[in-house]
């Protein structure tokens, strides 16, 4: 009988393992992006990066043309990874690190100063019940700023005042099934039941929200999905 239990015991493991996997792939741009333009920091924020100005940062594509800064979910999922640890952001030589992020509806993101110097944290949502914030942060000796938005929102805006220049983007979904490509445009989405999805990809220049790239997959053990973005043609 003890024999007969821990077999049905080891199945349902199997079987509960099999019910679920990752949704991985890359993400590529097609055609040439416009140069990137320098910052206009001012001279003390250009101490923190000598020999080298930083610039925008509106495509950042690789050697291969993996695109990174991409948000990529499944529209319409449930559940998901749980949001018990925060999103942390980071204001290091005056930018904010990274420039893109995801987050849970409820989940904390905590925005931190490395600087020695004063920045102050404006999320600006535009979402019902988000909330407006701006709250100084003196230097890295500052503690963390905490926030939480009760309802999603795509590219919720963070910004510095004092210098004009820093953005951050955070998209707040109400499921775990999101994730932010990396600097080889790759990305993963763990822990996808089987299923059909419609996978969804966002990008602040190639693919903004209203023109997301959708494409139906089926899950089944996990799914490997490659995109193609395109440099948006020239407004006339």
């Amino acid at each position: 009988m003890k024999s007969l239990i821990l077999t049905l015991t080891a199945l349902a493991i199997v079987a509960g393992t099999a019910s679920a996997g990752d949704v991985t792939g890359k993400i590529t741009l097609k055609g040439t992006p416009p140069p990137e333009g320098p910052l206009p920091i001012d001279p003390t924020c250009s101490k923190f990066h000598p020999g080298k100005a930083p610039t925008t940062r509106f495509y950042v594509v690789d050697a291969t043309g993996g695109l990174a800064d991409c948000v990529v979910y499944l529209e319409g999922a449930k559940g998901g990874a749980t949001a018990d640890k925060p999103v942390v952001i980071d204001q290091k030589g005056c930018e904010y690190l990274p420039y893109i992020s995801t987050a849970r509806v409820g989940q904390t993101v905590r925005v931190l100063n490395s600087d020695p110097v004063m920045h102050n944290v404006h999320p600006t949502p535009t979402g019902e019940g988000n909330k407006e914030q701006n709250r100084v942060q003196l230097n890295a000796s500052a503690p963390a700023l905490d926030h939480s938005f009760p309802t999603a929102e795509k590219f919720l805006r963070f910004k510095c005042d004092v210098h004009g220049w820093m953005f951050a983007y955070v998209s707040v979904f109400d499921h775990g099934f999101h994730t932010v490509s990396a600097k080889d445009g790759s990305f993963k989405i763990t822990g996808v039941p089987d299923g059909k999805y419609k996978l969804v990809v966002e990008h602040r220049r190639a693919a903004p929200v209203g023109k997301s790239v959708v494409k139906e997959i089926e899950v089944n053990g996990g799914a490997m999905v490659n995109l193609t973005l395109e440099v948006p043609a020239p407004a006339k």
